[in-house]
């Protein structure tokens, strides 16, 4: 039986800045440009917005945000933490909420100069410690010289190559992919400019076994999504794009980016958690899936994604990569935008506006007969998903 949110909502708009790595204006101007954006794409007026939801990291308050955007009054706001496992997160909050009678219009948000600004690869190094928990926890990790994600990252890769025999080329062909796909997209940062396999292996070393090319871009800018309900979404201009199913998972003995002590690290155990949740809403089961978007922040984490969510069983992702099912003619064409490696680090939004775009058959990279489309949150953290469909 499908959940009572199943195809209740739908995402109607989306919006984004263009994707730099100097935007030279402030991250609320940011947001405010993606938001009026996401609305001039439904057709709808920002005094009709009534909701509004985004990430604890986000910098600008729902309240600059509507004031400067020119949004009614909210009836709703909500925040999600963790990081990029907020993603899909913030659109299952805003599902809920058109669902549920609490909102009409809700709008999804994220925007900043992670480039320019605050750059989230940095890590833990430089910042001041203070009292709280979560601060604490670090420092279980930052004596040891695990200070920045990719050496949080560098642990699981080691380990699943070790027990699946993975190697750095089958990381680098999840790079090779997305380069190809940004390589077609004019709003990629990397756009015109595709890498081979040799590219990969040549790139220098961040934390061995990532090279350069294995990790994401720290980019400048803002995407927005518009949510409302499926009903209200049949009467707008653009096809309407359904929450299938919408979730979101922590799994046993959680860290943040640093879960060491579970029995086995070779796998994402929330992600599975999500996406049985994502089946049992939706109705649909893995063979129905036509497209995915897969967090990539850094590649050798895309390989358990595939595992957690059935595509194929421990320790074939590789397998499954290298026959190709990742391209526009595979089983499973995936981050068709070029992700977060080739496109742009948006945090995960711009990938769930780019399964808008599959499902809409807009995308510069569009697949055949695209119906259902899996996107997923950060990974190695609490985090979510989605599957949007056709209507």
């Amino acid at each position: 039986m499908t959940s009572p949110l199943s195809g209740a909502a739908a995402i109607a708009g989306i919006g984004a800045t263009e994707f730099s790595k100097k935007s030279g204006r402030s991250e609320l101007q940011l947001a405010c440009e993606a938001i009026v954006a996401a609305l001039a794409d439904a057709g709808i007026d920002p005094s009709e917005v009534d909701g509004l939801a985004t990430y604890t990291m986000e910098t600008n308050g729902e309240i600059l945000v509507a004031r400067n955007c020119g949004l009614g009054e909210l009836k709703f706001f909500s925040r999600i933490g963790y990081g990029g496992g907020a993603a899909c997160a913030t659109v299952q909050q805003a599902a809920m909420a058109v669902a549920t009678g609490v909102a009409e219009v809700v709008v999804v948000y994220r925007a900043f100069n992670e480039r320019s600004g605050v750059r989230f690869g940095l890590g833990q190094h430089d910042r001041p410690m203070d009292s709280t928990a979560d601060r604490a926890a670090y420092a279980w990790l930052t004596p040891q010289g695990l200070a920045t994600p990719a050496q949080w990252v560098a642990m699981f890769a080691r380990r699943y190559m070790h027990q699946y025999g993975a190697t750095s080329e089958d990381f680098g062909r999840v790079a090779v992919v997305a380069r190809k796909h940004a390589a077609n997209n004019p709003a990629a940062w990397f756009y015109g400019k595709p890498i081979t396999l040799e590219d990969h292996q040549n790139s220098r070393w961040i934390a061995e076994p990532l090279h350069l090319l294995d990790c994401c871009q720290e980019t400048d800018g803002g995407q927005a999504l518009v949510v409302v309900s499926a009903e209200r979404a049949r009467d707008l201009q653009h096809t309407p794009v359904l929450v299938k199913g919408a979730a979101q998972g922590s799994g046993k003995d959680q860290h943040m980016m640093t879960s060491y002590y579970r029995p086995d690290i070779t796998g994402i155990p929330e992600m599975g958690l999500v996406g049985r949740q994502l089946y049992a809403q939706s109705g649909l089961s893995p063979d129905e899936i036509d497209a995915a978007i897969l967090y990539d922040h850094f590649t050798p984490l895309v390989l358990p994604q595939l595992e957690e969510l059935g595509f194929c069983r421990p320790g074939e992702a590789k397998d499954f990569i290298r026959e190709g099912n990742l391209e526009l003619g595979g089983r499973l064409p995936s981050n068709t935008h070029g992700g977060q490696v080739g496109e742009a680090y948006l945090h995960g939004v711009n990938g769930i506006a780019e399964a808008v775009r599959l499902l809409r058959g807009t995308s510069t990279n569009q697949p055949d007969g695209v119906e259902n489309v899996l996107v997923t949150a950060g990974t190695a953290v609490p985090t979510s998903g989605l599957i949007l469909g056709a209507a």
